[in-house]
């Protein structure tokens, strides 16, 4: 793989390091080797990397600087980068986070009337 840059992926199951085209956006590469960068829900209800529904948060370093205005605000405001919005130029260390609730809306409890 020519170009390839490093990425060490650290999940709840351990550290593993993944080769990435320079370029590529981190989400993608990331659900193409594998990795949780969703929740359970929103795996299928999220807004396809287009930088909006917030559920594919990682943190990441060093990071690097923003270039969408969600991201921005992440750095701004200490929350964790939107792996949607970062595309891999250097080598990088990603945690993917706990998503169990995360972005999700739990079902409603049935009112006693």
């Amino acid at each position: 793989m020519s170009g390839a840059i490093p990425v060490t992926v650290i999940t709840d199951e351990g550290e593993r390091v993944i080769e990435v085209e320079s370029g590529t956006i981190l989400r993608d590469a990331l659900l193409e080797h594998g990795f949780p960068v969703y929740g359970t829900i929103s795996r299928v209800a999220n807004c396809g990397g287009r930088g909006l529904c917030s559920t594919c948060t990682v943190e990441v370093e060093p990071a690097p600087e923003p270039t969408h205005w969600h991201d921005a605000a992440a750095v701004r405001f200490g929350y964790p980068r939107l792996s949607c919005c970062l595309a891999v130029e250097e080598p990088l260390t990603v945690r993917c986070l706990d998503k169990h609730v995360w972005g999700q809306v739990l079902p409603r409890r049935p009112s006693s009337r």
